[in-house]
C-alpha cells in the first residue's frame, strides 16, 4: 500500500498568473463571494446560462467553458459543478452548456449550425450568433486562463485520427506548458489507474492548419490569455471519472501557478512610494505581516500503511495535528470520496472501506483569516 500526499492550497495573500485558490466546500466558507449569473441568446434556443463568481480581493479571472459539444457529457457535468466552487480571491466565470441546444439533443452540433468550435477564427470576428455571444463574455470579462473541457472517444497517440482523449492541448507559451504538465503529473500519479490511460500534454495546432476556428486558439492568440484544451477519453471510462478527471484538472490549471509564484502582482505593489505612507515600524515592517498558511496533517488509527485492512474496517481520520503557525484553525472539512466535495466537517471523522480498492481523503483546513491548505491520503484495501 502506497500513501501520497500532497498540499496543494495556500495563504489567499499570494498572487501569481492564474490566482484563483479554489475550495469546493459543501460547507460556509470564510470568504465574501458575489455569485451572479445571466442567459445568452435568452428567447431562443441557444439559450444558456453564464455563472460568475467574484471574491472579496482582486485577482486574475479564470474562464471555464463545457458543453462546445453537446455529446461530451464530462464537460458540462464538470462545468456545472465548477460554477458552483468557492474563490478566495479573483473571478470565476464558468459557461457550463456553451452550445445548450446540441446537449439538449445529445449530439456534437445543433440542428444546422454545424461544429460551433469552428466558428472562432483568429483575428476575425466569430462567425455565427452563439459564438459571437460566447466571445462576448471573453472580451467583457478578459480572462487570464481559458480553460474548455471536452472528450474523445479514444486516446490520443500523437495524431487526431484514433482520438484525442487524455491529452491537454496548451497555448504557445512557457506558463501554459508548464502548468498543463505539471497538471497531467498530478492526474496522472493519482487519478489515473489504468495503463495507456495517462494524460499527456500538447501544442495548439498552428494558425495556418486544422483544426482552425477553435474558442482556445482564438482566446490565446486573440487576447494573450494562457489557454487550455482538455480532452478526457470515453473509451471503458465511466462518467463519474471523466467529471472527476476534468474537475481534478481545472482545480490543479488554476491554483499550481498560485503555489508556484511568490508576491507581487497588482496586490502586491508599492506603485513606487518607497514606503512613503507604509506606516513602517522600527524593524522596517509595516505592522502588517503576511498571515502564514495553516498546516494541515491527517492521522490514521489504524494506520493505513501496513497493508492490513480488510473490507468493511473503519479507519479513524484525525486532524488535530494541524496547526497554524500565527493563528488558530477554525475549520476542518473532508472529501471522504475523492470527488472534490466535502461531506464532513470537525477535527475527526470516520470512514468504513466497504469495498476493494484505493480510497483517497483531502482534508482542507481553514485559519482565523481565511487561508487554507490540504493534506490527503490514500487508504488502500487489498
Amino acid at each position: 500500500m502506497t500513501t501520497t500526499r500532497r498540499t496543494f492550497l495556500t495563504a489567499v495573500g499570494c498572487t501569481g498568473l492564474l490566482g484563483l485558490g479554489v475550495a469546493q466546500t459543501s460547507g460556509e466558507s470564510e470568504t465574501d463571494l458575489a455569485r451572479d449569473s445571466f442567459t445568452l441568446m435568452s428567447g431562443t434556443d441557444d439559450a444558456t446560462e453564464v455563472y460568475v463568481t467574484t471574491a472579496s480581493e482582486s485577482g486574475p479571472t479564470a474562464l471555464v467553458v463545457g458543453g462546445m459539444h453537446g455529446n461530451e457529457e464530462a464537460g458540462y457535468v464538470a462545468g456545472e459543478d465548477i460554477a458552483q466552487w468557492d474563490i478566495n480571491r479573483g473571478t470565476l466565470v464558468t459557461i457550463p452548456k456553451a452550445n445548450a441546444e446540441a446537449v439538449a439533443a445529445d449530439a456534437r452540433t445543433a440542428s444546422g449550425e454545424g461544429d460551433l468550435n469552428r466558428k472562432f477564427p483568429v483575428g476575425e470576428e466569430p462567425t455565427t450568433e452563439l459564438a459571437r455571444s460566447i466571445w462576448g463574455v471573453v472580451e467583457e470579462y478578459e480572462p487570464d486562463v481559458v480553460i474548455d473541457l471536452h472528450e474523445s472517444v479514444g486516446i490520443f497517440d500523437g495524431d487526431l485520427v484514433g482520438g484525442v482523449g487524455q491529452v491537454i492541448f496548451t497555448s504557445w507559451d512557457e506558463p501554459a506548458s508548464t502548468d498543463a504538465k505539471k497538471a497531467a503529473d498530478y492526474l496522472n500519479e493519482n487519478y489515473v489507474a489504468r495503463d495507456d490511460y495517462e494524460f499527456s500534454i500538447g501544442a495548439f495546432s498552428s494558425s495556418s492548419n486544422e483544426p482552425s476556428g477553435l474558442l482556445a486558439h482564438k482566446a490565446a492568440r486573440d487576447t494573450d490569455a494562457v489557454a487550455f484544451l482538455a480532452e478526457v477519453t470515453s473509451k471503458d471510462t465511466e462518467l463519474d471519472k471523466r467529471v472527476q478527471w476534468h474537475s481534478k484538472l481545472v482545480q490543479q490549471l488554476v491554483e499550481e501557478e498560485l503555489l508556484t509564484t511568490s508576491g507581487g502582482g497588482d496586490d502586491g505593489s508599492d506603485d513606487g512610494d518607497d514606503g512613503e505612507d507604509g506606516n513602517d515600524d522600527e524593524d522596517g515592517g509595516t505592522g502588517d505581516e503576511e498571515n502564514q498558511p495553516p498546516v494541515a496533517r491527517i492521522q490514521t488509527s489504524p494506520s493505513v500503511g501496513d497493508g492490513s485492512l480488510e473490507r468493511g474496517d473503519t479507519v479513524t481520520l484525525d486532524a488535530s495535528a494541524s496547526e497554524d503557525s500565527d493563528g488558530e484553525i477554525v475549520e476542518y472539512m473532508w472529501d471522504l470520496d475523492g470527488d472534490g466535495s466535502f461531506e464532513a466537517d470537525g477535527k475527526s471523522t470516520e470512514l468504513t472501506v466497504s469495498d476493494c480498492g484505493s480510497y483517497r481523503v483531502t482534508l482542507q483546513v481553514t485559519d482565523d483569516k481565511g487561508a487554507m491548505s490540504t493534506d490527503e491520503v490514500i487508504i488502500s484495501v487489498a
